[in-house]
């Protein structure tokens, strides 16, 4: 049995909007099990050279992720959408358990099935060593406030 996760495509710019923002707020969460189910159970996956299939492996490596980047805060921004693909770029700040921050910086292409489920998500990244006094984002873990500046605002 599948669950809808709204907006369904085909997106408008609203829809792909707020689709954009739910997965922001979803990895805010730093949480794999919640985050996992935005996903189909066949999920396909590219984050930088790693490669995942089905919710399982996506929830391993999130699990693994969220242990080494630390005090982890992101902001994703629309870059395009289509019917059932929406485009994004983004920029999220973290510390390893070094106390060394990066701000890492990417592009994300998902493609949704029609009960809203991410079934493709490729992604490139880059890492940027920053000073903890460089950071941007910082307001407390979780959600990012609304009134929050955005990626554009931020001149990233």
């Amino acid at each position: 049995m599948t669950s809808q996760r709204p907006p369904l495509p085909p997106f408008t710019r609203e829809s792909a909007i707020e689709k954009v923002r739910l997965a922001e707020d979803g990895w805010n969460s730093r949480d794999p099990a919640k985050v996992v189910l935005a996903y189909t159970e066949d999920t396909r996956w590219r984050n930088r050279a790693e490669f995942a299939n089905g919710r399982k492996e996506v929830e391993e490596f999130l699990t693994r992720k969220w242990n080494r980047e630390l005090d982890y805060r992101l902001i994703k921004e629309l870059w395009a959408y289509t019917d059932n693909r929406i485009a994004v770029r983004y920029a999220y700040e973290w510390h390893d358990d070094s106390g060394n921050w990066f701000r890492s910086y990417g592009n994300e292409n998902w493609e949704f099935d029609a009960d809203g489920l991410m079934q493709r998500r490729f992604a490139c990244i880059n890492d940027s060593p920053i000073k903890e006094s460089d950071r941007l984002f910082r307001w407390p873990l979780g959600r990012r406030p609304d009134d929050h500046p955005g990626l554009s605002d931020l001149g990233l």
